[in-house]
């Protein structure tokens, strides 16, 4: 056929196709812009460097979808349609801004459309379609007929909109070219082939007229561009904002370490923590933007599992509806609550106390979020107000908070000093000795526990008989102080840092070994920010490391099946994965198997945040949770290497009556049977 003329409606047609267009850009930008002064009601935040790595990493989690591949499973293949769909949403977009910018829109300009890179886009944009329509679907599918648990409640006519938008525009795409295709003005792609999809549906109008191929060209090419800015408005206007600010969010998020709280400055703040939605940072809000509701942050949560009141998901949703609600009065200089705009308690109405307690700061919620969420630190600050501004604080966490004001760490009960667990081993104290080459901070609870002390024996044992010239502060180690600073005392959290970093720097110490990852994590990621920097290194980590140089040597094995639990502050917060299992394998007859939660989705032994010290009065209690998972490995020991998940797991282990069946131990005490 030869080419037949394709025209859109004339000059009245290419008046209101740019009416439409700028109305579109408009009201897009005049959202835009509201929202982006909302952001601006937030708090300043500090600067962000290492631009170029920051660039890199959006690359790679925003283009290259890793955000979503790094959540694809065997059992859950949800990412693989949001992947289809994102990266349709890359190849596409740059086509409309190259159409409108330089092609001159509307199909009136052959300035593009007769280039060699619109031939060779159109087949990408070709092959990219279908993958596209498949990914919609997959939502649509999973949405409302699958209906997982995390989208409980998430049916929305907003969801479906989105996910039909998405399901459609593809398609108007491909019969747009398919009719062209038809009436003579195929894109040539790949030497003189077709592009594909749209020539093989260029066959089912074979047997039809021109004027009505045109008709059907016409008629697709304005539901394809009006679908476009339909969706370009909409962006703004709906969950869809996420593809923007998530953008941001990532390059945006908080610099490493990932372990380390946020410090609140003492001396010139007015307000300690947050008490309404002005106090969070910009950034802090920019979350809210960016959150799709997606829901793989609430599967994850143990609090949720356990039937607590937080849901992270739920969280973030809530204290987004506040921003939107209160913001046009907040812009407008009415205040967040005033008899002009009387807006809801932000602790208490909007978030109860009950979510804000709850959460063991686990941060499974940020590893899995694939738009870079940051839940932890918006509950820390939530907590600090109730702490520090309105002295609210729940009974059990109060006692321990005092406790480490009056006596150097949390332990109300223990009758234990901070050297009896070392007696009889011939352990020098930097006050007696301070040529050292490391230094063992003991910790809390592997001082004052009187089950984790056998692990703190064990360790020093090991150390002892690999030649490693240790030391112990002894009476003068006192509580690092992250119970305090994750129940939101960020004052008492800081008397205790620089009073130890005080003492560390007066002894000369250099480097420090502990069993704590909480203490490890403490000093190695947060004592900076004081000005105390030493080296800090895990007991895994060290004996893994005299392993392999044979200063330990592992001569007999006990036998038996084991699982690891991964503790949440030495393997989420700081990355350490490998040098227990390697531990563990270098025992020899012992077989170990991996819990269904593991690595980075390990599950949480309940402890943290705070926890230990706090009572557990809604729904079940984590550990036994945690407890049951280990129980259906079938093992015989759970290990682990850190003192909360010890006694966490201890006490699961007796409320589920199986301690003939299943023990823990510290993976320092393994070792030690061995050697």
């Amino acid at each position: 056929m030869s080419p037949v003329s394709l025209t859109y409606g004339g000059i009245p047609g290419y008046v209101i196709f740019w009416v439409i267009f700028a109305l579109a850009v408009g009201l897009f930008l005049r959202r835009i812009y509201q929202l982006g002064r909302y952001l601006s009601l937030g708090r300043g935040e500090e600067k962000f460097g290492h631009l170029l790595k920051r660039v890199l990493n959006t690359i790679v989690s925003v283009l290259g979808q890793w955000c979503q591949l790094k959540n694809l499973t065997t059992k859950d293949r949800a990412s693989l349609g949001h992947v289809f769909m994102a990266w349709g949403f890359f190849i596409f977009v740059p086509f409309y801004l190259l159409f409108i910018i330089i092609g001159g829109g509307f199909g009136l300009s052959e300035t593009m459309e007769h280039t060699s890179f619109f031939f060779y886009y159109a087949w990408v944009m070709d092959i990219a379609a279908p993958f596209i329509m498949l990914g919609a679907l997959w939502g649509i599918i999973r949405r409302y007929i699958v209906k997982p648990p995390r989208l409980e409640g998430e049916q929305t006519i907003e969801a479906m909109v989105i996910l039909v938008t998405v399901l459609i525009h593809p398609m108007t795409h491909l019969f747009k070219e398919a009719t062209a295709i038809a009436l003579g003005y195929a894109p040539v792609g790949l030497g003189t082939s077709l592009p594909p999809i749209s020539s093989a549906l260029s066959h089912l109008f074979a047997d039809s007229s021109t004027s009505s191929i045109q008709t059907a060209h016409v008629a697709f090419f304005w539901a394809h561009w009006s679908i476009v800015l339909f969706v370009l408005v909409f962006i703004a206007y709906s969950r869809y904002l996420h593809m923007i600010a998530s953008i941001f969010n990532v390059l945006l998020q908080s610099p490493p370490p990932k372990g380390a709280l946020r410090p609140i400055d003492l001396e010139t703040t007015e307000t300690f923590g947050v008490a309404k939605i002005t106090d969070f940072t910009w950034k802090q809000l920019l979350d809210l933007y960016s959150c799709v509701i997606y829901g793989q942050c609430q599967e994850a949560c143990p609090a949720t599992a356990s039937g607590k009141s937080l849901n992270p998901k739920k969280l973030v949703d809530d204290l987004k509806k506040h921003l939107l609600e209160v913001g046009p009065g907040l812009v407008k200089g009415k205040g967040e609550a005033s008899p002009a705009n009387p807006g809801k308690a932000l602790i208490g109405e909007v978030i109860t106390e009950d979510v804000i307690w709850a959460c063991t700061t686990c941060r499974a919620c940020q590893q899995v979020c694939p738009v870079s969420v940051e839940h932890v630190d918006k509950i820390i600050d939530l907590r600090r107000n109730l702490v520090m501004e309105q002295a609210n604080v729940p009974e059990t966490a109060e006692g321990a908070l005092r406790s480490i004001e009056d006596r150097g760490h949390p332990w109300r009960g223990t009758t234990l000093s901070r050297t009896d667990w070392a007696e009889g081993l011939d352990i020098k104290t930097l006050a007696e000795d301070r040529d050292i080459d490391i230094l063992f901070w003991v910790g809390c609870s592997y001082a004052l526990e009187e089950r984790s002390t056998k692990v703190a024996q064990d360790l020093a044992k090991l150390l002892k008989l690999a030649g490693i010239n240790f030391g112990i502060l002894g009476a003068e180690e006192s509580c690092c102080g992250e119970p305090a600073r994750r129940l939101g005392n960020e004052y008492l959290f800081q008397m205790q840092a620089e009073k130890n970093i005080e003492l560390l720097k007066s002894y000369g110490v250099k480097q420090i070994v502990t069993a704590c990852p909480h203490g490890y994590n403490t000093i190695k990621n947060e004592y900076p920010q004081f000005g105390g920097n030493f080296e800090v290194i895990h007991h895994t980590e060290l004996i893994a490391q005299l392993l392999k140089e044979g200063k330990l040597r592992i001569s007999k094995g006990t036998g038996g099946v084991v699982t690891y639990h991964d503790p949440c502050y030495l393997g989420r917060y700081n990355d350490i994965y490998q040098p227990p299992r390697q531990i563990i394998k270098s025992v020899p007859d012992i077989k170990m198997v991996e819990m269904e939660r593991n690595r980075e989705h390990s599950f949480c032994c309940g402890g943290g945040g705070g926890h230990m010290w706090l009572e557990e009065r809604i729904g079940r209690r984590i550990n036994e949770l945690r407890t049951e998972q280990a129980m259906e490995t079938k093992v015989q020991i759970v290990i682990t290497a850190c003192s909360f998940c010890l006694q966490m797991f201890d006490d699961g282990i007796k409320a589920k009556a199986a301690e003939e069946k299943l023990k823990v131990m510290d993976i320092a005490e393994l070792v030690a049977a061995q050697v």
